[in-house]
């Protein structure tokens, strides 16, 4: 059967120079001429002629190597063309293809922009930014980084001493050519989504699929950025449950908040900002999503992440000034963070989904009642009414009557006043 690294054809033409072109740009691999897409023998006539001709052809074409070795069985000749892996892009004709899975694939726009930085050995967050410059960039932002890294023991003592540009220099963010770094821009501007096209997070939260409530969209220095939906999704989007420990009140949040914020900084270390595509977190009653347009490295699944694995940042230098500031751990122990959060909390355990779209990490919990609900309304607005309490929640005037009189009769809430002016107080 075909596969990455394997292709049949039952003939040859010149244009499948485009599959060796892609096999040597992935993991390299194997052609078979003579053998059909089943695997079945056909046998060629001029395999001869062929295996003398189809190294110099190559050759010339694409300016690479390859073995072309004649074979033959029960009396039918096939050709089997072993390709190398090239540390070097190899295009065909000016035009760059990428075995991948059973298919040949023509790479454009930013894959193809993904592909070269990656055959260079570079990332795209350490590739220059010549448009910006180091008075473009936000002292706020420079001092919160100050203020976490003088937390941690991960950078020199005397870090508030530094100057703007001494935080660059010790974080390797500018370029050789003297320019600042893509990562540079995206952790210390005061608008960095103005330069990139989605570099920002939309949160939502939703009634269901089709019906948002309300939303949010957060901008800025990234690790402002992670601080505040952190917190915005903490005291607006997640219901705590209250409960009292003697006259202790304890906060029970659905998602365990260090899990959370472990999701968080995770998908603004690992997204692709090329991709121009915000990350997006979707809230629900009983689910939170987050969603971002990343990769996780080649060959690697899902069920890597849930076991002890090397860290391999998606963006290295973004990496390295989150770790500096104790934001995050540099061990790839993330995702095992997560589990572990939600583990220790009693929550279910949070499920990573990964595909052609990119990397979800979703949380599910129990739904609110809708007793809580009517209650969270009444804590937002102590004059709020029955008519708009059943507006809100879509919910019936029957049902809204019946709740608020169990509220009461419950000692959790108290009416004062009339019923169009009257007050609520929570107990």
């Amino acid at each position: 059967m075909e596969n990455q690294n394997t292709e049949y054809k039952e003939s040859w033409r010149d244009e499948y120079i485009k599959w060796i072109c892609g096999f040597a740009n992935a993991s390299g691999g194997k052609m078979y001429i003579g053998i059909d897409d089943k695997g079945n023998l056909k046998g060629i006539s001029d395999a001869k002629k062929l295996s003398e001709d189809l190294p110099n052809k190559v050759k010339d074409i694409l300016g690479i190597l390859v073995d072309v070795n004649f074979q033959s069985d029960a009396g039918k000749d096939y050709l089997e063309i072993v390709i190398d892996a090239y540390p070097y892009p190899v295009n065909y004709k000016g035009s760059y293809y990428y075995r991948s899975g059973s298919t040949n694939q023509e790479l454009k726009g930013s894959a193809l922009d993904k592909f070269l930085l990656r055959k260079q050995g570079l990332k795209w967050d350490g590739t220059p930014e010549p448009y910006t410059k180091l008075k473009d960039l936000s002292d706020s932002a420079f001092n919160l980084f100050k203020e976490r890294a003088s937390e941690t023991e991960r950078f020199d003592e005397n870090i508030q001493d530094d100057s703007n540009e001494d935080i660059l220099e010790k974080l390797n963010l500018i370029a050789p050519d003297g320019n600042l770094k893509k990562a540079a821009v995206l952790l210390f501007h005061p608008k960095p989504d103005k330069l990139f096209t989605g570099a920002s997070s939309k949160i939502g939260f939703f009634r269901s699929d089709d019906d948002l409530a309300f939303q949010d969209e957060v901008k800025g220095s990234l690790i402002e950025q992670a601080e505040k939906v952190i917190d915005l999704l903490l005291t607006k989007y997640l219901k705590a449950q209250i409960t009292y420990d003697g006259l202790q009140r304890k906060e029970s949040f659905p998602v365990p908040p260090a899990a959370l914020r472990e999701a968080i900084l995770n998908a603004i270390v690992h997204k692709d900002y090329a991709s121009g595509i915000p990350i997006q977190i979707s809230v629900y009653d009983n689910q939170l999503i987050i969603w971002n347009e990343g990769e996780l490295p080649e060959d690697w699944t899902v069920a890597k992440l849930k076991v002890k694995h090397p860290s391999r940042p998606y963006n290295p230098d973004i990496a390295n000034a989150f770790f500096r500031s104790g934001l995050i751990e540099s061990w790839g122990r993330g995702t095992i963070k997560i589990l572990n959060e939600a583990k220790a909390a009693k929550t279910p355990a949070p499920v990573f989904k990964y595909d052609d779209s990119g990397f979800y990490v979703i949380f599910n919990f129990e739904e609110i009642s809708i007793e809580q609900k009517v209650l969270e309304l009444i804590k937002k607005d102590s004059k709020i009414t029955g008519t708009a309490i059943r507006k809100e929640l879509k919910i019936s005037d029957s049902t809204v009557k019946r709740i608020l009189k169990s509220l009461q009769v419950d000692g959790i809430i108290q009416r004062s006043g009339n019923n169009r002016s009257g007050v609520w107080t929570v107990l």
